[in-house]
């Protein structure tokens, strides 16, 4: 199963079903999402302040919480006096684990790739939520449904982004300088020692002192390959940015847009140069999907009408192919003939091998996330304070439930 997630952007999101549910700090039950309407496909949600999870005419809200990469799992917290209640949500089912204390107050911020770690800081700076407050120290605690596995006390600015995929390390960003960031750069900190320390080139050779990318554009959007071993993130206004392959060899840099590939069983990074014009538009005007097989990444510019066609195996792009321009924020989902591309109010139909129009569909509202059913049939379509769901073969809108506080939608939930 492939989910699109934010980065800087990825790994964090989801959310509650409006202020009423937000306002408790356990997971509650809200109202049916429509009389007699039941949503076909369960999904992960972003509302205002949490995360929600929606199967059938039934919705749960969890205010304090983070899902894994694959909408299997959800862990939530909650204050439990001086210290913190934690548990895991098992999203195929709606089982719920006992709950553990953790000493302390903590705020989840990322889920091992199987759903069965999750990693926690004392601030709710997330690799989804921009630059954090200025600190020298960050406290880090890595628990599972047993409770603490790991406390670590790094020296620096650091936010949690993903776990390796063999549980050893965790993928963080560390922002600089530490008490004043305005740039930050990936590192991977052993769980083992608590060191963190940098990536491998993609030779898997270790990244020398110096040449560490350091990335001050936004982090639009990250897609994690279906195999789960491999985050795409896009970068984009990034002027003057060199890339390490660039600092080891002293070439200049002057990236606007990049796809940055961090392979998370071996650990190693490598950019992929988008060209022009990506980047130069607004951030939002980008988006980006992953094919079911894993084999293409297709990265989006609405504003300038251009899809990129990227192979994952080759880590190059392939070929630019043009589109109608669009405005307004971009989204993006693959299945396995087609590509949709929404902006504003209008959904658009690829044919995947040429990526040429096949449809152009209007929604009542401004999209707010694509969704695909498992079996490509339904495309769930995130607007204002709603999710509708269409036949993907015609755009006929299908059914309609609201979702109050609806911001964005994170993906299918339970496991493929």
């Amino acid at each position: 199963m492939t989910v699109t997630i934010s980065r800087r952007g990825i790994l964090t999101l989801l959310a509650g079903a409006g202020a009423a549910a937000l306002a408790g700090c356990e997971p509650a039950r809200g109202p049916a999402s429509a009389p007699g309407v039941a949503i076909p496909d369960p999904l992960l949600v972003r509302v205002d302040g949490g995360e929600a999870l929606l199967r059938g005419t039934d919705r749960r809200t969890f205010p304090r919480a983070v899902a894994s990469a694959d909408g299997g799992w959800i862990f939530a917290t909650a204050p439990d006096g001086p210290d913190t209640a934690c548990w895991r949500i098992d999203t195929t089912t709606g089982h719920a684990s006992p709950k553990t204390v953790l000493p302390g107050r903590w705020a989840p911020q990322a889920v091992s790739g199987d759903g069965t770690g999750v990693a926690l800081t004392t601030t709710g700076a997330t690799a989804s939520g921009g630059r954090p407050p200025g600190r020298d120290a960050t406290p880090v605690l890595v628990a599972d449904v047993n409770g603490v596995r790991h406390r670590l006390d790094l020296r620096g600015n650091f936010v949690p982004e993903a776990f390796t995929a063999e549980h050893t390390g965790l993928f963080v960003l560390e922002w600089l300088p530490a008490t004043a960031p305005d740039r930050y750069r990936v590192r991977v900190v052993d769980l083992a020692t608590g060191e963190p320390g940098p990536l491998s080139t993609r030779d898997k050779t270790p990244v020398p002192p110096g040449a560490e990318e350091e990335m001050r554009g936004d982090g639009r959007q990250a897609v994690l390959a279906p195999d789960r071993t491999v985050l795409y993130t896009l970068y984009t206004h990034q002027p003057g940015h060199q890339h390490t392959r660039d600092l080891i060899s002293g070439r200049p840099g002057n990236a606007h847009a990049f796809v940055h590939t961090l392979n998370l069983a071996a650990r190693w990074a490598y950019c992929i140069d988008l060209p022009h014009p990506f980047g130069e538009a607004a951030a939002a005007g980008h988006a980006m999907a992953i094919s079911p097989d894993g084999g293409r990444l297709l990265v989006a510019d609405v504003s300038s009408g251009t899809v990129a066609d990227i192979s994952t195996e080759e880590l190059t792009v392939r070929r630019t192919v043009p589109q109608d321009r669009g405005t307004g924020a971009a989204h993006a989902a693959a299945g396995d003939d087609r590509l949709f591309l929404a902006a504003g109010t209008t959904v658009r139909a690829l044919d995947l091998t040429r990526l040429t129009g096949t449809a152009d569909w209007q929604v009542r509202e401004p999209v707010t996330g694509l969704v695909l059913s498992r079996d490509g049939s339904r495309l769930h379509v995130g607007q204002r304070d709603a999710v509708s769901w269409h036949d993907a073969a015609t755009g006929r809108e299908l059914g309609r439930v609201p979702v109050p506080g609806l911001v964005g939608l994170h993906g299918l939930a339970g496991a493929a």
